[in-house]
């Protein structure tokens, strides 16, 4: 048998566009990893193998504004936001590049601020938690293609999110690994010819169940009084993915899977009932779509987010991609596993806010958000970050669907669920049961 040859591709005759791009998160490990990609497709563009040149116009970091100079001066970038709170003020950073001043925007606002000020074509949503919301809904307004990393966007106001992409024409291009793999399987078979060919998306009878897999974290195979007591040190020791330590930790949880399933109802227009989970230690396989005749397409790549970042940016073409790719005789096996829900009790969750909607899904998030915040800073063991946030979600919402209709809703519940968390730390009563309209409010 003779080795095929692999001839290297042909330099495209088509002349190279050029796509504006702000990164939200530039800094975080999306963000670094957006730019390593756009650095690639740069070069392909230069030798005539790709279709797209990407000029970034923005970065947004949170407080790391050393990092995020050295971008600016790589990139050549001079619009840029520092978004922490305690960016803002008479002691905030200098940022002068060699070319010149920059032109920073600081405090909390600042991601909208870039957003709105800024002419660009794509926004790389990548801001951790629900702090990335008002940017990422400001680009949909807008019109802008989302690439979408930031699922507390979807989680929180997805209510919010999809009427606004559907009116503006924004695309939300799927970042995430396994909302990526979902999307290619949904591409590539079967559907309505009317169906857009990227979320949002409304998926039909066609699709009997959508599968989202999960490596199962750390704790995968320990006992729950074990997994209760897990420490930060022992629960950052991701064993497939390299994360931010908030990401890490909700991995663990399994929390992020139960962020993804609320991520993909609202992407694919699915009920929750139609969208699972499936335990997968080997991360090869990222998702699964089930179709109503019997088939199931999967989507396979390795564990490198790389590939769906590139995917999100140049869709529908694929030019040569930067990221690792798969070696089938390394490959020994896949095994797949039921989630168990008593020692991951977060995935509940998922479903209570699809089912509840309204208001439930910004106050999930931000429980969590909280409770991690304060299981990193040593104050509660692993096991009370999801009885925290479930707690807070079943208080504050108390089984009633209060109405998502504005930004300043999602806000208002997301400061409510923090509080929640907190007087429940303290032993404190809660005092939460008392709605006006569509606002939560103190009793």
């Amino acid at each position: 048998m003779t080795t095929p040859v692999v001839q290297a591709p042909k330099p495209r005759s088509s002349g190279v566009t050029e796509r504006r791009l702000i990164v939200l998160g530039s800094t975080g490990s999306i963000g670094t990893q957006t730019l390593e990609v756009v650095e690639h497709l740069n070069a392909l563009a230069d030798r005539g193998l790709a279709e797209t040149r990407w000029r970034v116009v923005g970065l947004a970091a949170g407080r790391n504004h050393e990092l995020l100079q050295r971008q600016a001066e790589r990139f050549g970038v001079s619009n840029l936001a520092l978004c922490a709170s305690d960016a803002e003020g008479p002691g905030r950073p200098r940022l002068t590049l060699r070319s010149g001043p920059a032109s920073c925007r600081f405090g909390p606002s600042s991601a909208e601020e870039l957003v709105r000020e800024v002419a660009c074509d794509v926004v790389l949503a990548a801001m951790v938690g629900s702090a990335g919301l008002p940017a990422t809904l400001a680009a949909v307004q807008l019109g802008r293609d989302v690439a979408l990393a930031n699922k507390e966007t979807l989680v929180a106001a997805g209510a919010l999110v999809i009427p606004a992409a559907r009116a503006s024409g924004s695309r939300l291009l799927p970042v995430d690994s396994e909302h990526c793999g979902v999307w290619e399987c949904l591409h590539g078979c079967g559907g309505s010819a009317a169906q857009p060919p990227c979320p949002p998306m409304d998926c039909g009878d066609e699709v009997r169940r959508i599968v989202l897999t999960a490596s199962g974290g750390p704790f995968r195979t320990w006992n729950k009084a074990d997994i209760d007591a897990a420490t930060p040190a022992q629960a950052l020791k991701h064993p497939t993915w390299q994360m931010g330590k908030k990401v890490t930790i909700d991995s663990a949880s399994l929390t992020n899977k139960a962020l993804e399933i609320v991520e993909a109802h609202w992407l694919f227009g699915v009920p929750g009932e139609k969208i699972g989970v499936l335990v997968h230690p080997q991360s090869i396989v990222h998702a699964l779509v089930e179709y109503a005749d019997g088939n199931v397409m999967a989507q396979l790549a390795a564990p490198d987010m790389r590939t769906p970042i590139q995917y999100a940016l140049t869709f529908p073409n694929r030019p040569a991609g930067i990221g690792r790719t798969l070696d089938w005789t390394r490959l020994a096996s896949m095994e797949f596993f039921e989630p168990d829900m008593e020692r991951f009790p977060a995935l509940r969750g998922a479903y209570e806010v699809i089912a509840s909607g309204g208001v439930s899904g910004a106050v999930f998030n931000a429980a969590n958000e909280r409770a991690v915040e304060h299981f990193l800073d040593g104050r509660i063991p692993f096991g009370r970050i999801c009885e925290l946030s479930l707690g807070a979600l079943r208080e504050v919402c108390g089984g009633s669907r209060t109405p998502l209709r504005s930004l300043a809703d999602a806000l208002d519940a997301d400061a409510q669920a923090r509080r929640a968390v907190d007087c429940a730390l303290d032993g404190a009563a809660l005092g939460l049961s008392v709605r006006e309209g569509a606002k939560i409010v103190d009793r």
